[in-house]
């Protein structure tokens, strides 16, 4: 456009302009401005201009040519025969604005993709994190159970573990979970299996898995109690049926927002990774980390067990489980047991039959 333009911007031609259909003809000097068309009396002072997308020839092919403004036939520029030359240009340059024109099919299509881009955008980005959030809340307690059981029974057959919890030792676990359950959110239930997976893990419903070597390794069951306590707060902050609805993905939570279950291959991948997982004692961040440790004393405090075996647990020398050990809420000795001695023996022995 801009090089069309140069060529024609000297361009003058005369012609006769009619303001409107009842004035007279007069004879004008015609110039072409940038994407304008402008007329002038004889002593060149401009009497009008008109937009050059706008005009509209009123016979094309014909001469001599005659112009008028888009939606006002009645004001007309009249060039002569020899005035091609003008007419050549202004023509010229109406084609030149037209290529530069966005097509209206295409603006509407353009605009059209970019609306269903940004709505799937949206859709990809907040409707999966949406939907977790949904199906996390509504879900009943009782379905959450179910999901809990048939991940650990995955989880059983992923790492060829054993559950080691039966009937004639179930009430001592029992005990522990009625312990410590102000901590828990819902009803605990505890299981116990010998393998190699993490030494807690808390699947949804409120189902803690202990690996058998927490409860067979340390004589104090203070130290299991605080391994427990540490679990239940990381559910708290990051509950465990979000944890894998995310984890599992869309399509899963789907399926188990219109059916309530979720599918055997979800199940079996996650229950692959829940084995894999290894929870990190603490933060990292020195923030996070005094956080994390006021909450874990205060639950200590609350359930009234001690924190410094747990925090020599974690570490023997103290060194970064100090807090632990000097902020512990019942250095001497705490109100009560967590569990009688021999419930406590009863559970280092349950995996042996």
């Amino acid at each position: 456009m801009s090089t069309a333009l140069r060529k024609y911007e000297r361009l003058e031609a005369t012609a006769l302009w009619r303001a409107g259909p009842d004035e007279q003809r007069r004879e004008v000097i015609v110039s072409i401005g940038r994407a304008t068309l402008v007329m002038s009396d004889m002593q060149d002072r401009p009497l009008t201009h008109w937009s050059l997308p706008a005009l509209v020839r009123a016979n094309p092919g014909e001469v001599p040519a005659i112009y008028h403004p888009d939606g006002d036939a009645a004001e007309t520029l009249e060039l002569g025969a020899d005035e091609d030359a003008m007419v050549e240009a202004i023509e010229t340059l109406q084609r030149a604005i037209h290529k530069r024109r966005p097509r209206s099919g295409r603006l509407r299509w353009g605009l059209m993709g970019g609306s269903l881009a940004s709505v799937l955008a949206v859709c990809a980005f907040w409707l999966p994190g949406a939907l977790v959030d949904h199906a996390a809340s509504v879900l009943p307690t009782s379905q959450q159970q179910v999901i809990g059981s048939a991940l650990l029974e995955r989880l059983q057959a992923q790492t060829s573990t054993q559950q080691c919890d039966n009937r004639r030792n179930r009430a001592s676990l029992d005990r522990l979970a009625a312990r410590l359950q102000p901590i828990a959110q819902n009803d605990l239930r505890i299981a116990v299996l010998r393998g190699d997976q993490p030494a807690t893990l808390m699947l949804p419903g409120n189902l803690l898995v202990i690996n058998a070597e927490l409860l067979e390794r340390h004589d104090d069951p203070d130290v299991a109690a605080g391994y427990i306590l540490a679990e239940l707060l990381r559910a708290q902050s990051n509950d465990p049926l979000h944890r894998d609805l995310s984890a599992s993905g869309l399509i899963a939570t789907l399926r188990l927002m219109t059916t309530g279950d979720l599918d055997a291959r979800s199940l079996d991948q996650r229950a692959a990774e829940l084995a894999r997982s290894h929870a990190p004692a603490f933060p990292q961040d020195p923030a996070a980390r005094t956080t994390w440790d006021n909450a874990l004393i205060a639950a200590f405090r609350l359930v009234e067990v001690k924190s410094s075996p747990y925090g020599y647990a974690l570490d023997p020398t103290g060194e970064t489980t100090l807090s632990l050990i000097e902020a512990d809420p019942y250095p001497q000795s705490a109100p009560r047991p967590v569990l009688t001695d021999g419930d406590w023996l009863r559970l280092q022995a349950i995996c042996e039959g």
